[in-house]
């Protein structure tokens, strides 16, 4: 592996939710780029069950935010991409729903900017945001994704105290669950 591959592979792990922002607006490049990223992400059988609504107004952001305690920090942000499905596969939806979802997170952060995710929450906040939004009865709206350019000193944690990850050993087994790798090789 070269060493410009491995440190793209090394990047993905820098990778958090960003959920505090400048006042800053994301450029229009920026959202173009992001855009395209989640048009050419992959899909189920390529059907591709999304359509995409750009929030900019703050009062939108503001009710979004307001839909569940642990998604205030909707409102403080410049933009949401609302990611509306079409509804007629959605365990399938739901998957790409968050495949798209990461890879927006991670073009964010390659041009510099924040991104985090946020559910919306059960059915009556659902609709209530597919009703401020226009989104058709028959779609699923259950997640934003937050973007913009990350307040200095941001953290992941918002108030949390714990961070990082569980060591490898804690979440890697190897041919079967629970055999760890000193156990036998990793055919």
């Amino acid at each position: 592996m070269s060493i410009a591959n491995l440190e793209t592979v090394r990047a993905l792990r820098k990778v958090r939710q960003i959920r505090e922002y400048t006042d800053e607006p994301v450029s229009q490049d920026d959202l173009n780029e992001l855009l395209e990223v989640a048009r050419w992400s992959g899909s189920s059988q390529n059907t591709q069950p999304w359509h995409f609504i750009v929030v900019t107004d703050k009062d939108a952001l503001r009710t979004i935010g307001e839909q569940r305690p642990n998604i205030g920090w909707v409102g403080e942000s410049p933009l949401a991409i609302a990611i509306v499905l079409n509804g007629k596969n959605p365990p399938s939806e739901y998957y790409d729903e968050g495949r798209v979802t990461e890879r927006l997170l991670i073009a964010a952060r390659e041009l510099g900017l924040g991104a985090g995710t946020a559910w919306i929450g059960e059915e009556p906040q659902q609709a209530a945001i597919k009703q401020l939004l226009g989104v058709p009865e028959d779609r699923i709206l259950r997640s934003v994704v937050v973007i913009g350019h990350p307040q200095p000193g941001a953290t992941h944690k918002l108030g949390r105290t714990t961070s990082g990850r569980k060591p490898l050993e804690e979440v890697v087994s190897f041919g079967t669950f629970g055999k760890a790798a000193s156990e036998g090789s990793a055919s």
